[in-house]
């Protein structure tokens, strides 16, 4: 049996159960590796660029390698109707994720060893493939957990996942690899990460092949339209066409204060912090708040419901942005850097959990991993391509300015929301909204 069976108790003895499972243990080394490259082709390669005295909207135009993790749905069809070649052997889902994670590895290994300024085209092209494989994981990821264990256990699934995600891009891929860069060079801080991101390969090896991937290959193919039509088309036949461009226009806005920030990493060098400094404070301490805000997130959301916990993380992620002006006025104060984080990471880790809780809601399971990739992607494609031309504003006018437009970015989000409140069922926590049959 590749699903974990749970058996019949109740109340907490359940919960530690779950939490116990093989599988949650396996979704945290998942998490861990999903978490890992993100930095990586991400802020921390922002500062690595902005160490070597790139300027900044050169630097916030290679944000736009993370693209791979917005388009993630074009390929999605395909990682679901197809097994990989050799990799196949483990199964549908282990074969793609060992390929992806060992193609990080090796991505990374050779990002170290070229370095920015030996070859700009060969490097970027490097980190492109590394957030490739990176986003590809991430969909493989995201179907296993789906499939591996039933309904009940995929709060503990999420929960250990969350906590391997933040260690993975937080502690690992953001505090530990300025540490290393800053005493004995990137080159140094990005092989060490090409072997950490091994270990969720290993995972891999041990951890069981999903029911749905096993029995993968016993009938005919999924033609191009049940691939790649199907799962979309199904979207707008569950929601109605006018709900569904709603609910996706939503999914698009919620998250764009937060991902316009392609330029923090840049801030706290430009304010007079060291790499060090940026490692504790951003990134070690940073990675504790976001895990509780995402936990608290879980929280609200089984108190309050779903609709609520949206306008609360909506608006608390815009406030959020506003503290960077704070560092802005006070270059080099500890206090004003520590209180910006903070507020930054509780918010977007409450937001985080909040957005899952409501993808949840609006995913059809026989389509799990296609429309999720969708939604998951649409979710950060407004922000990263406004985010690629943050470096140009911040140049144009200020900091300051720039986090002003990011906080009031949040006001489709609420007009949208406002449409959507009567919409959705009040009753219930992570309620499905009410559309077509």
């Amino acid at each position: 049996m590749s699903k974990d069976p749970v058996p019949e108790i109740r109340g907490w003895q359940k919960a530690v159960r779950a939490f116990g499972n093989r599988s949650a243990l396996t979704l945290f080394f998942f998490g861990f590796g999903c978490g890992l490259p993100f930095f990586l082709v991400g802020n921390t390669l922002a500062i690595w660029l902005r160490d070597a005295d790139w300027q900044l909207g050169p630097i916030g135009l290679v944000s736009y390698l993370t693209f791979f993790y917005v388009f993630k749905f074009v390929w999605a069809p395909l990682l679901d109707s197809r097994r990989l070649p050799l990799f196949g052997r483990l199964g549908r889902r282990r074969g793609w994720l060992i390929a992806a994670q060992l193609a990080i590895a090796a991505g990374l290994a050779a990002m170290a060893v070229t370095g920015p300024a030996a070859s700009v085209p060969l490097f970027l092209a490097l980190a492109g493939f590394t957030a490739l494989a990176g986003a590809t994981q991430d969909t493989m990821v995201d179907a296993y957990r789906v499939e591996i264990a039933p309904v009940e256990m995929q709060g503990a699934l999420a929960a250990t996942y969350t906590l391997g995600y933040r260690i993975g891009l937080q502690l690992c891929g953001g505090a530990l690899v300025l540490y290393l860069a800053d005493f004995a060079g990137w080159r140094s801080g990005y092989l060490a990460m090409a072997g950490f991101a091994l270990i969720p390969a290993v995972a891999t090896l041990f951890a069981p092949e999903p029911a749905l991937g096993e029995d993968f290959g016993k009938g005919a193919r999924p033609g191009f339209v049940d691939a790649y039509v199907k799962p979309f088309a199904e979207f707008f036949r569950t929601h109605g066409w006018m709900l569904g461009l709603v609910l996706l226009a939503f999914v698009g806005l919620f998250k764009l204060p937060d991902q316009m920030l392609s330029i923090a990493g840049p801030f706290y060098l430009d304010t007079g912090f060291s790499k060090s400094d940026i490692a504790t404070v951003s990134k070690l301490y940073g990675v504790w708040m976001g895990i509780a805000g995402a936990f608290l997130g879980g929280i609200t959301v089984a108190a309050i419901g779903v609709r609520r916990s949206l306008l609360i993380a909506a608006i608390a992620v815009a406030i959020s942005n506003l503290l960077f002006i704070l560092m802005s006025m006070y270059p080099g104060q500890l206090w004003t850097f520590v209180a910006t984080i903070s507020g930054d990471n509780l918010s977007q880790g409450f937001a985080g959990t909040v957005l899952v809780s409501f993808l949840a809601t609006l995913v059809d399971r026989r389509y799990t991993a296609t429309q999720y990739a969708l939604l998951s992607s649409l979710a950060n494609l407004p922000g990263k391509l406004i985010g690629g031309f943050a470096g140009y504003i911040v140049e144009a006018s200020s900091y300051t300015v720039f986090f002003v437009i990011s906080s009031v970015s949040v006001i489709p989000t609420l007009l949208i929301l406002a449409w959507l409140w009567n919409r959705m069922k009040p009753e219930s926590p992570g309620a499905r909204p009410i559309a077509g049959p």
